[in-house]
């Protein structure tokens, strides 16, 4: 193996991405190489790819040109699901070398036997019938929070989505091998860990083991102050659930990230989504009837094939009067190989657009919102390390964000604070009332 030649990653997507990308990183440093950044010159360029939107093809794109301006010599390593989806369109792009799917992604130090730049893109690609191992991973570089991947693949197949054909079927490791990895990261010096996936609440996919028992399993690592679930599907996120996070744990924190995507039960329907909006309402209420000051954030995509006018305004209005505390909008991008396309009756363009800044705007009275309710209040801030100039930032266990002036003795460290006002940034000033963990 050749020793001390260095490494570069980039991520886009998801942070699942950012998971795997750590682990991947690791496997590269205990092979002898260096992580450097993107623009130091390294020999090996890696870029973890998306393919959730057409920018994050574009972007892949963009990124392999700017690694050729780097190191015209760099030898570039794509990976990720746009590499699953799409290997020849990707060999195709001047300056890639190699390109791996799914199944081989995590052999990739394996793969690289030279450093010289290849005369024919290398492409290892199976079928993703062929990709049942799960491979756990968790991120590192960060001293504050970890994203742990708990689940991998999924098998709802929404007509909208590309994720099962780049990831493949629904998986998980054991209870206790997810806990093992999660202990791993207790002995770092990591407060939070934010439990990641395709589709977490199918974890152990019916059979003995499930979210539920995980998260209580989960809940029993010493040496984690904080685990948050990413995003779980409403049809998954069960009372139980609910109650054991909100009013029965020590460790998990009242965020839920929920995918509602529309708010017109016909469109639902033609999404392929596995409930109606009025079971993702009780779930919201439920949430809220058991912690009010609870975050919910919501994930909703505009302009889907027949999205009337009247359909749009049913989700707006739906939203509205939802106790929830931000959106995340997706503007819809047709993607090959996914049944929506097949639809027909496209939203044009500049109507998508349109509908994306309405829903944006409603976002921000949403999450401004929140802030005010939260106002006065004294909450934990996990407070991270950067120095912004002159301040330093953190979040609530309730995901508001809080500024501080700058102070290195609280960095990483877990504060009971009052929230004071909202800045016109719309971060949330405190003061520092009592020293929780240090």
């Amino acid at each position: 193996m050749i020793q001390y030649k260095k490494v570069a990653f980039y991520t886009l997507g998801c942070k699942l991405n950012f998971s795997e990308t750590s682990t991947i990183g690791r496997a590269f440093e205990e092979a002898g190489y260096a992580k450097v950044k993107f623009d130091d010159t390294p020999d090996i360029f890696v870029i973890n790819t998306c393919s959730v939107t057409e920018n994050a093809d574009k972007k892949c794109r963009q990124l392999v040109k700017k690694a050729m301006k780097v190191n015209p010599n760099g030898f570039v390593a794509i990976i990720g699901c746009y590499a699953q989806l799409k290997p020849q369109d990707i060999a195709a792009i001047p300056g890639v070398d190699i390109v791996l799917g799914a199944n081989e992604k995590f052999n990739i130090v394996e793969h690289i036997e030279s450093l010289d730049k290849l005369d024919e893109t290398l492409i290892e690609n199976e079928s993703i019938k062929e990709t049942k191992d799960f491979v756990p991973a968790f991120s590192m570089g960060d001293r504050t929070r970890s994203f742990l991947k708990v689940q991998d693949g999924c098998d709802y197949f929404c007509t909208f989505c590309t994720i099962p054909l780049a990831r493949g079927k629904s998986r998980n490791a054991s209870i206790a091998e997810t806990v093992a990895e999660a202990e791993k990261i207790a002995q770092t010096e990591v407060k939070e860990v934010v439990l990641t996936g395709v589709n977490i609440g199918d974890f152990g996919q019916g059979d003995d083991e499930n979210f539920f028992e995980l998260t209580k399993a989960l809940d029993e690592v010493d040496n984690i102050d904080r685990f948050r679930i990413s995003s779980i599907e409403p049809n998954l996120l069960s009372d139980e659930i609910i109650e054991f996070t909100l009013n029965q744990s020590k460790r998990f924190v009242p965020h839920f990230h929920i995918p509602l995507q529309s708010g017109s039960d016909k469109l639902l329907k033609k999404m392929r989504r596995k409930y109606e909006r009025s079971l993702f309402a009780d779930r919201v209420n439920s949430i809220k009837a058991k912690n009010p000051d609870a975050c919910i954030g919501v994930d909703v995509i505009v302009g889907f094939p027949g999205e009337t006018d009247d359909d749009f305004m049913e989700t707006v209005n739906f939203l509205k009067d939802l106790d929830i505390s931000y959106l995340h909008v997706f503007t819809y991008s047709e993607r090959a190989n996914t049944t929506a396309v097949k639809l027909g009756d496209p939203v044009p363009m500049n109507i998508r657009k349109e509908r994306s800044k309405q829903l944006h705007l409603l976002s921000h009275k949403k999450k401004r919102a929140f802030y005010e309710e939260n106002v006065g209040k004294t909450k934990e801030v996990l407070f991270e390390q950067e120095d912004n100039e002159g301040y330093m930032f953190g979040f609530t266990d309730n995901y508001v964000k809080v500024k501080l002036p700058y102070d290195a003795k609280l960095t990483n460290t877990l504060q009971t604070v009052s929230l004071d006002e909202i800045d016109r940034d719309g971060i949330m000033k405190c003061t520092v009332a009592a020293t929780v963990a240090m």
